[in-house]
């Protein structure tokens, strides 16, 4: 790039080259205006030579007969002696018709001797008499004898049509060529001064087009090399820089360790889906910048592809280094993201909260080669991924084999779904005192014909990665709504809804609810929708107008595991909840921390201020029930009160078989 760059400035060599142009052209002007002032001077002498040949003609008595041979007559030598010193005429030669000498204005009264006649002069005198034309010669004289500037004109005199001989005339033309020379001078400067004026916007034109064109090639280069959003470099530099960097470590021309960081923005997709591609490229930009500003000198950031980015970290010692980076990174972008004005309609004043994910690669250990050392930087950071948000791991050998069996697994999913394969377990809901059903909560198995019972948040977390979500999310409502609708009325049954299934301005959610409802006949009043605080980011006008359209078909809406992730008070007023469900964690920590039964009780007293009913999830021991009840929670789920069963084997089934039982005994 830069050769391209340099090879595109105006060399010294090209400025020499218009500078004696310039000058060329200019000394050409001066050198044309020269010839036209020569050939004015010519012209004038011309014009006044043929005036003189006309008035011999016509004015001089018996000049017939001179040019025949006689001397002139005493009227004659008057005459012809008038004409000296008027309009510049100072010496005359009168010529016979074959060249011949005949009279000298400097001896009027007799012949011109022969010392004063010269072949030369004789011949160029015969020659404009055998042309008709005159002979004009311009000459320079020593300013005694001959004034300094003068002309010798050879003109043919007639008389009634008749030639009759040749006139020769000396014209002082000092004046004159002083006039002219002053004038063309001015012409000639003012001549210049436009060529150089002309060459020098000429040479600015040139200049600046050869600017234009530098930066031209800047852009393209730029263009060529990197992300035009964030500014990072692309894939392909990255790649031609990194394997650069190998080649120089392989070769030993560099003793610098180096290592490759992935590092991939968690759940950015919900961004997308939620607020719109203008907020996402935003967010993507603050990114790019808070990564550039934790990054030393000689790091170099790219951006992959999407939402994922790449470092190539030089001077790496130990992986102390790149562990130090791989936390920045993670708490600089785990910083609330503001947006600012004029984003995006009604993105003003939106805070966003996101984190990412970070694999890291060292050159030596995980790989030895640029491609080698960016796979295996991908793979870890999808097992970061896998561990949750904001994680960072190293490379690990079994990551390949894992990244394998995950591949297989979103395979297997998709068939899996296409063919039914997938079954539905339903967890009892009880009352507060833990003896009334009022409901289960549906979450789908994967019962897998060689990897057994698959765990929800595995194969959960591929149909994510793999846009399955929205299919397995149509199964579950549509399957969940079926089968609820066997039950007896007073039993209700929650959904799980994930973030993905909010994309296209959430439309296509409602009609999916809408569907479910009427393909089942169950009752809007017993579906219960559960979403997760991560929708709930910042409160949008798309997802609150979703949330409503689904109240207003009469289901219900419940926020699951409330009290962790981004919980904010502002949600439980901005979004029409009909339910909160307490984390697990807070029903784990009852009776061993006394803050947690406060927290608990408060969250209780505040929902039900709000006329919002609480469900405690995780209750596993007598305890926890007790301490549940006392704080007025209005639905127990757990282990304690039934683990998640298959349709046919429902805790009101049991409970009605027991029944039929006993009324058979009685009967």
């Amino acid at each position: 790039m830069l050769k391209k760059i340099a090879s595109s400035r105006p060399a010294p060599l090209v400025l020499v080259a218009w500078l004696a142009a310039a000058l060329l052209a200019v000394a050409g002007v001066a050198f044309a205006i020269e010839l036209l002032a020569d050939k004015h001077l010519q012209a004038d002498a011309e014009r006044v030579a043929t005036g003189w040949a006309r008035h011999i003609g016509d004015h001089v008595p018996q000049i017939e007969q001179v040019f025949d041979g006689a001397l002139p007559s005493v009227q004659a030598q008057e005459r012809l002696g008038h004409m000296l010193g008027t309009a510049g005429l100072f010496r005359f030669k009168l010529f016979a018709r074959d060249g011949k000498l005949l009279i000298v204005s400097d001896l009027l009264g007799q012949h011109a001797p022969e010392s004063s006649s010269k072949p030369a002069d004789s011949a160029r005198a015969h020659e404009a008499g055998q042309s008709g034309r005159s002979n004009v010669q311009l000459k320079q004289g020593d300013g005694k004898n001959r004034p300094p500037y003068y002309s010798e004109a050879y003109v043919p005199v007639f008389w009634q049509g008749r030639f009759l001989g040749v006139i020769e005339v000396y014209i002082d033309q000092t004046q004159l060529a002083a006039m002219t020379a002053s004038s063309f001078r001015r012409a000639a400067l003012t001549a210049s001064i436009g060529l150089a004026l002309s060459f020098a916007f000429s040479a600015l034109l040139w200049r600046w087009r050869a600017e234009r064109e530098r930066r031209a090639h800047e852009r393209v280069s730029y263009m060529a090399h990197h992300d035009m959003l964030t500014g990072a470099v692309n894939h392909a530099r990255f790649s031609e820089s990194l394997n650069l960097t190998c080649q120089q470590l392989q070769a030993g021309a560099s003793t610098d360790g180096l290592a490759v960081l992935c590092i991939d923005l968690d759940r950015f997709a919900d961004v997308n889906d939620l607020h719109g591609h203008l907020v996402g490229d935003e967010m993507l930009r603050m990114a790019a910048a808070r990564l550039h500003a934790v990054l030393r000198g000689d790091d170099l950031l790219a951006r992959l592809a999407g939402d994922r980015f790449a470092v190539l970290q030089r001077g790496v010692e130990d992986e102390t280094a790149v562990r130090g980076l791989a936390q920045r990174i993670i708490d600089r972008l785990a910083q609330p993201y503001p947006l600012p004005e004029g984003t995006a309609a009604g993105a003003a004043g939106l805070v966003i909260n996101m984190t990412a994910s970070v694999g890291a690669a060292i050159h030596g250990s995980d790989g030895t080669d640029a491609d080698s050392l960016l796979h295996n930087a991908e793979l870890a950071v999808l097992q970061a991924k896998s561990q949750g948000s904001a994680r960072w791991t190293f490379y690990d050998v079994k990551l390949d084999q894992a990244l394998q069996d995950r591949r297989a697994l979103a395979v297997d999913l998709r068939g899996a779904l296409a063919e039914g394969a997938l079954r539905l377990h339903f967890q009892p809901v009880y009352g507060s005192d833990g003896s009334r059903l009022v409901g289960y909560e549906a979450l789908a198995r994967w019962p897998h014909p060689t990897r057994g019972m698959v765990p929800p948040l595995s194969f959960v977390s591929v149909a994510e990665e793999t846009g399955q979500i929205e299919a397995l999310g149509r199964w579950v409502l549509l399957t969940a709504c079926l089968e609820a609708a066997t039950w007896p009325a007073h039993l209700s049954v929650a959904v799980n809804l994930s973030p993905a299934q909010f994309r296209s301005g959430g439309h296509a959610l409602v009609a999916e609810v809408q569907d479910a409802l009427q393909a089942s006949g169950l009752s809007a009043r017993r579906l219960e929708l559960e979403i997760t605080e991560s929708l709930l980011m910042s409160h949008t006008d798309q997802v609150l107008a979703t949330l409503h359209a689904l109240h207003a078909l009469g289901v219900r809406i419940a926020m699951d595991d409330f009290g962790t992730g981004y919980s904010s008070l502002a949600y439980l007023w901005r979004f029409p909840f009909d339910k909160l469900k307490i984390d697990r964690a807070f029903t784990q920590g009852l009776g061993s921390d006394g803050k947690v039964d406060v927290i608990v009780h408060s969250i209780v007293m505040l929902a039900h201020s709000l006329a919002i009913k609480v469900n405690a999830e995780g209750v596993e021991t007598e305890d926890q029930r007790e301490a549940l009840r006392k704080h007025g929670c209005d639905e127990l789920q757990g282990f304690l009160l039934g683990r998640p069963m298959p349709p046919e084997q429902l805790a009101h089934l049991a409970a009605a078989l027991q029944d039929n039982h006993r009324t058979a005994i009685l009967a």
